[in-house]
């Protein structure tokens, strides 16, 4: 099994969100260990990365950051 870190952080991120989404509609997702332990990866890379996790706006800027390419430029596009 592949350790977080080994993931895109777009991709952490783009997973948190959904799951973070819809934890209302499966409050199950309160108890989840991956959820946490996700959070907890993505929480530690933007403190690291200078974002105050505990001030939601920058937490959630950090969290709805897009990739850093553009549409063009992004790897495995057709068009590069």
């Amino acid at each position: 099994m592949k350790a977080l870190s080994s993931y895109a952080i777009t991709e952490l991120k783009l997973i948190y969100n959904v799951l973070h989404t819809n934890v209302q509609t499966h409050i199950e997702l309160m108890d989840s260990e991956l959820l946490s332990d996700l959070q907890s990866y993505l929480q530690s890379t933007a403190t690291a990365e200078g974002i105050d996790v505990t001030h939601h706006e920058q937490w959630q800027a950090w969290l709805d950051k897009q990739s850093p390419f553009s549409f063009e430029e992004a790897p495995g596009d057709i068009g590069a």
